[in-house]
Order: structure tokens, then C-alpha cells, then sequence
């Protein structure tokens, strides 16, 4: 496999302007004050509006009038709610047949974080369960120039688990997690208690899953940003892979390379939980046609993640309409929504000179947090967007692959990811996350109740910063979850 240039090198900028990104982007020394232009994480694009459940919800403040009518003609069908087929209504049906969602907004609720089911409630709305088997030759994945992308799903039940089915048919099943208690001593005494998921599979309608499928619980990312990460220059994530972990600090951050599906082109992927996908149309495509039974014209899947071991499910009628596109989403349905997807905000950063957050923003980089949450970073120059072009961003994340310990591990692998790793989640607008989506569960499951449970869960190459973290004094741990709540 080749990296596009030589691993920091950047073919947007002059020397001068290199040298000037390494300056900005270097670590940070000083804690006793806030850095120069830490409060506006997505640079020029960063929203400046009251903290309520909006905060994720504003496009970038650098948008073109223009560009803000494209906004919000995406944000309405990223809104829809689509229906099952036939239709009177022939602009929005094509639901499923089998799905997870009946629209975007439905997992990615207020453009936040999903979530496990809440007490007492039986739908698993905002999380699904990812099926795939190990594959067989002939192998079926996209391979190209060394890399292979994608998985291989169940015979029966495809690449996910889906819990809906339009009328006349049966969902698939439903996830079932039952959690068990894990006490943890801090090393003062105090005791957290996580709660360790187990998940099964219950009222499969189409027979048994196979017998060696692998099955991982996912929950919805945050939407924000998504457009400024995607023009992050591959050379600078790059810089902080260390597969073979050769400065021996234990940190091995891994690229997870993939294929573009519209260029059929190895690309650095940087989306998902764990790197699967490089650009946030195929990610959108893909999130259609799993979750949402929806075909596009990038993914033309009308009956969705239906099998061919499913002949009822192949047998529905689908939303494909000739006068209006080849596909139940025709363009330019995907373009917008993609369009959303790339121009929504980051609100801005809240308490940065508080004395507590600057002390925890110190004890964030003395435990090597920032090893793998990379504070900031430089978008290109050459972005298509001019509001995506050239900002100093602050995701806090290095985009790569981890080994995040067998406490977190799925055992199911995804393109070059193995089943005890995991991307670096950004941590940009984590503080809003209760605010935002009603509630202040973490991980890739929903398992963390809060932040310190999310740390504490940190295993892999993430131990010996999870034990600093254990080992802190009350008040040390408490300036630490103000540093992270102002982000």
C-alpha cells in the first residue's frame, strides 16, 4: 500500500505556512492560561448560541448564504421520516423492507449521540447490533491494491440486525443486553461501579444466525464536524500512526485503510467506530441502505440489507420510481444530505480559563490522554468547501485504530480493524451530550453511564493512562471531568 506523500509533508502549504501549522499544533506546555483560539473549535465555522438541545444543530457560522439554503434543504430530509411502499406519498416511500430507523434523525437524535434503551423501554432506536461471519473463498469483500474493505454477513441475516419490518413482514429479532456489576476501587478508596453488557439475540424470525457470527452493539456518533475531520490532510493523522510502536511509549495508533465505493480507491478511513469509511457519502449511502432500507445511487439497494435467504423480504415492493431517479434517494437527495452532514457546526468551548479546567486540562496531558486524543489539527488548504479550508480545528482525536483492551473488545473485526480495536472518538462537544441528546452515556455501546465509568473502561494501550486517571485524589479526578464538560 502507498500513502499519497511522505509522512508530514503537506502538498497544500508553502514551507512558511508548514512551518506555521507545526507551531499552532504543537502540544501544549502552559496550563496556567487557555491557548490562542481555544474556545472556537471549528476554527472560523465554530456556533456561538445559547447551551440547549440545538447546540449540535447549527451549520457552520462561515457558510455562504447560499450554502445555508443547501443546509437546510438537507437538514429537512435528514429530518424525513420515510414510509413503506406503495405510497400516495412517492417522494418518501421505500422504507425497508427490513430496518433499524425510519429516518436519520431518528438514531442520530438532535444530531447527538445515541443510546442504549433507557429503563423500561423496549426499542432500541439509536443502537443496532452489526452482524458479519468470518469470510470463506471465494472471499466476497472489496479488495484492492493490498486492502480489503468491509465485512461479510450473516447468510440469513445480513450485515446488521434489523428490529423493524413494514407491514406484512417480520423484523429480523431483537437485541437483548443484560448487564452485570463491576466494582472498581479508585486508588482513594472511592468505589465505581461499571456495568459489564452481555448481549443474545432474541425472536429470530428467519431461522438461526450462523453458528460462527460475530456480533457487535453500536450506537449513533455525534454529527458534528464531520465535514472540517473530513479535510484533515492523511499526512497529518499519519504522523501520529506508530503500528510497530517504535518510540516505545505503548501508544501503536493504526491507520485503517479503505475503499472509496465511488472511486474504487484505497482512502485513509476516519469515520465510524472504527475507521471503516474515508468520506461522508459513502457513509451516508451506507447508513441508508442498512438502517433505513433506502437505496441511493452510490448504494442501490432497494430492499436495504435484505438476503437473498429472505425471499419474503425480496419479494415487497420497493420505492423505485423511474420518473423520479433509479433509486429510492435519487440525487440530489444524497448530495444534500451529505451537504448537512459536512456543515454542521462545533459550539463553542466553554470555561477555558476556569482555574478547575485548566487544571484538568493539565492532568489530561500529564496521564498521555492526548497521546490519542490529539487536540488539534490544520485543515487543507485545497478544500472544496471554502468554509472547510485552511481552519485550526480541535477534535481531539488522531483518527486512528487502537487496541482499547479485551474489557471493550467486539472480537469482530472491519476492514484492516481487528476485534479488540477501536478509532479514537473525537471529544469535541462531549460536554454537551446531556444537554444535547438527554443523556450521558458513552462508548461504542452506550455501557458508560458518565465519564468517569468511560475511562475507566479504557484498557489496551489505554491502561496506563486509565490507571493515572484511578489513581488521582478526588479533586484531581473532578478538575479532569471539568476539562472534559467544557469541551
Amino acid at each position: 500500500m502507498v500513502v499519497a506523500q511522505e509522512v508530514g509533508t503537506r502538498t497544500d502549504l508553502s514551507a512558511e505556512d508548514l512551518a506555521r501549522v507545526r507551531a499552532v499544533t504543537a502540544p501544549a506546555t502552559d496550563f496556567a492560561k487557555a491557548e490562542q483560539f481555544e474556545t472556537n473549535p471549528a476554527g472560523k465555522g465554530t456556533t456561538r448560541f445559547s447551551v440547549n438541545q440545538d447546540s449540535f444543530s447549527h451549520f457552520l457560522d462561515n457558510l455562504s448564504f447560499e450554502q445555508e439554503e443547501q443546509f437546510k434543504l438537507g437538514n429537512a430530509l435528514f429530518r424525513k421520516i420515510w414510509v413503506s411502499s406503495p405510497s400516495s406519498t412517492q417522494a418518501s416511500d421505500g422504507l425497508g423492507p427490513l430496518f433499524n430507523a425510519r429516518g436519520c434523525q431518528s438514531c442520530h437524535i438532535k444530531d447527538g449521540r445515541g443510546h442504549p434503551p433507557f429503563e423500561g423501554q423496549a426499542e432500541n432506536v439509536s443502537m443496532f447490533l452489526r452482524l458479519s461471519v468470518p469470510p470463506s473463498e471465494p472471499d466476497t469483500r472489496l479488495a484492492m491494491d493490498g486492502v480489503i474493505a468491509g465485512e461479510v454477513g450473516d447468510p440469513v441475516y445480513g450485515t446488521q440486525l434489523q428490529d423493524f419490518a413494514v407491514p406484512g413482514l417480520k423484523a429480523e429479532g431483537r437485541m437483548v443486553i443484560d448487564y452485570t456489576d463491576l466494582p472498581v476501587t479508585l486508588g482513594d478508596g472511592t468505589v465505581v461501579t461499571l456495568r459489564e453488557p452481555h448481549y443474545s439475540v432474541a425472536d429470530l424470525a428467519y431461522g438461526p444466525l450462523a453458528d460462527d457470527v460475530m456480533m457487535s452493539p453500536r450506537i449513533a456518533n455525534p454529527m458534528i464536524g464531520l465535514g472540517l475531520v473530513e479535510q484533515i490532510p492523511d499526512e497529518d493523522i499519519m504522523v501520529h500512526a506508530d503500528p510497530d510502536d517504535k518510540d516505545g511509549d505503548g501508544i501503536s495508533g493504526r491507520p485503517n485503510w479503505t475503499i472509496v465505493p465511488e472511486t474504487k480507491a484505497v482512502a485513509l478511513g476516519r469515520f465510524g467506530w472504527k475507521a471503516g469509511m474515508a468520506t461522508i457519502r459513502s457513509q451516508s449511502a451506507a447508513a441508508f441502505a442498512g438502517d433505513i432500507g433506502i437505496s441511493t445511487p452510490l448504494v442501490n439497494l432497494p430492499h436495504g440489507d435484505c438476503t437473498e435467504n429472505q425471499p419474503e423480504c425480496l419479494k415487497m415492493p420497493t420505492g423505485e420510481q423511474a420518473r423520479l431517479g433509479l433509486s429510492e434517494a435519487p440525487d440530489p437527495v444524497l448530495d444534500l444530505v451529505t451537504f448537512y452532514a459536512q456543515t454542521l457546526g462545533v459550539p463553542e468551548r466553554r470555561d477555558v480559563e476556569d482555574q478547575a479546567v485548566l487544571a484538568g486540562k493539565a492532568a489530561f496531558y500529564a496521564a498521555g490522554c492526548a497521546s490519542c486524543h490529539v487536540p488539534k489539527f490544520v485543515t487543507s488548504r485545497n478544500a472544496e468547501n471554502h468554509a472547510h479550508r485552511f481552519q485550526l480545528i480541535w477534535p481531539y482525536s488522531d483518527f486512528l485504530l487502537h487496541d482499547m483492551g479485551e474489557g471493550l473488545a467486539d472480537h469482530r473485526s472491519e476492514g484492516q480493524a481487528s476485534g479488540v480495536e477501536w478509532r479514537t472518538p473525537p471529544l469535541w462537544g462531549i460536554g454537551l451530550t446531556e444537554e444535547v441528546s438527554g443523556h450521558s452515556f458513552f462508548l461504542h455501546d452506550g455501557r458508560a453511564r458518565n465519564l468517569t465509568e468511560a475511562i475507566l473502561w479504557h484498557g489496551g494501550e489505554a491502561q496506563k493512562a486509565r490507571d493515572v486517571f484511578a489513581a488521582m485524589s478526588e479533586d484531581e479526578r473532578a478538575n479532569l471531568l471539568d476539562f472534559l464538560g467544557s469541551l
